[in-house]
């Protein structure tokens, strides 16, 4: 993908995303919103809440252990509600569901590991505060930026979220009031040396109420959400397909299965950019699978918008138990505007990638996590999520000798 990428006169890229109402997004916020819930009276909560929903019924599932009462049937059954799935006519409805749980402690094992980090059990002296905590499990964490936009997103998945999220503003507003809460978004974008050159194709299929015709459902569509959100200038030769199957009644739980953690791709860079593999939805920030990413996000951004390359991934890997990572490793693509050497030790130097600092640093035991759950947890301008912020830029154009 380095040289390809860059050097293709046309290259094909695809993203997609789903609304809130898609089964598996309501899981992830039915997830989120039960760690908010415990974060919100116990900040030092230990969560990790699956959740996975079929017709007429939400189970939710994992480990928590706290200090918090929370009444899960009220939260499950407020998300629902705020979704949208609020009669039984739509395939699902808050008010009647069942709600079945089963939670259990976290396991000492894993807890003994998080609370006293392989660097504090073997020191012989005094340790440093955020060499104490260790990662809450092993794995590999991708963080990505580009300049394709001003959120620093791939193009594709910045546009798939913005159709979706239009879709809910124009159920939600009445505008569209034949619309209902499940639907999906994809959008295929020609690169031509790396830059988009066009939109080749648009997908949208939203679920709808019986009585709406193909023909105004395809033609409501294609202008109220297509049209007002594809850039004019892109769209040639595009091709649009709304509700290819002609019909999309039947949707939500009562159609599929949903699960917590299986939208990672469009929770992250919609494919654009590699990914770690675990999911985020439901886990409190000692899961590195959550705040390692973050902190990723956060280092490819400003590495980015501090013009050190156009293009940036980064790979940081943990190990269960220890605080420092066990990789760190980055790609430019061939966009670096400095040696690639130099950035890594610029990100040695700027950015503290212990999980005990990047909880610090973005004050993550705080309940803002439902809000992430759907439209994506990166370029997000809509909400202040801390590793988002392009707070490195002058140090490191500064230390680049770029100021």
């Amino acid at each position: 993908m380095t040289t390809t990428f860059m050097s293709s006169p046309s290259l094909m890229l695809t993203s997609e995303s789903v609304t809130e109402g898609h089964p598996d997004k309501l899981c992830d916020q039915v997830s989120d919103a039960v760690l908010d819930a415990m974060l919100k009276q116990d900040p030092m909560s230990r969560v990790a809440c699956e959740a996975a929903v079929t017709t007429g019924v939400v189970f939710i599932l994992g480990e928590i252990t706290t200090n918090a009462y929370v009444d899960l049937q009220d939260v499950v059954r407020g998300v629902v509600r705020d979704i949208g799935y609020n009669n039984s006519s739509v395939g699902f409805d808050w008010e009647t569901c069942g709600v079945i749980s089963s939670i259990k402690a976290q396991s000492g094992d894993i807890a003994q590991g998080v609370n006293d980090s392989l660097e504090k059990r073997q020191a012989s002296g005094e340790v440093e505060a955020y060499d104490m905590v260790g990662a809450g499990d092993q794995g590999m964490m991708i963080g990505f930026a580009c300049t394709e936009t001003e959120e620093y997103m791939p193009l594709t998945v910045v546009l798939a979220h913005r159709l979706v999220r239009r879709l809910a503003e124009l159920r939600k507003s009445g505008e569209l009031s034949y619309l209902r809460p499940d639907g999906k978004s994809q959008v295929t974008v020609e690169y031509a040396y790396g830059v988009p050159k066009r939109i080749d194709a648009v997908v949208v299929s939203t679920q709808h109420n019986p009585e709406v015709s193909e023909e105004t459902l395809r033609r409501d569509i294609e202008r109220l959400v297509i049209r007002e959100i594809c850039p004019p200038e892109l769209m040639q030769d595009t091709r649009i397909f709304v509700n290819p199957t002609g019909r999309f009644v039947q949707g939500g739980p009562a159609s599929d299965a949903g699960l917590t953690g299986r939208k990672i791709i469009v929770d992250t860079y919609g494919g654009i950019g590699r990914h770690g593999g675990g999911a985020f939805s439901g886990k409190d920030p000692t899961k590195v699978d959550r705040s390692g990413a973050y902190a990723a996000r956060h280092v490819a951004k400003n590495v980015v918008a501090a013009g050190l390359a156009e293009r940036l991934e980064i790979q940081v890997s943990y190990a269960i138990g220890v605080a420092h990572p066990t990789s760190i490793g980055i790609e430019t693509f061939g966009t670096a505007k400095i040696d690639e050497a130099e950035i890594e030790r610029l990100i040695a130097k700027h950015f503290d990638l212990r999980p005990a600092a990047i909880i610090d640093g973005f004050d993550l035991r705080r309940p803002i996590y439902r809000q992430t759950a759907a439209y994506g947890h990166f370029g997000r301008p809509d909400l202040d999520l801390p590793w988002e912020r392009l707070d490195k830029v002058d140090a490191l154009r500064k230390d680049a000798g770029l100021a």
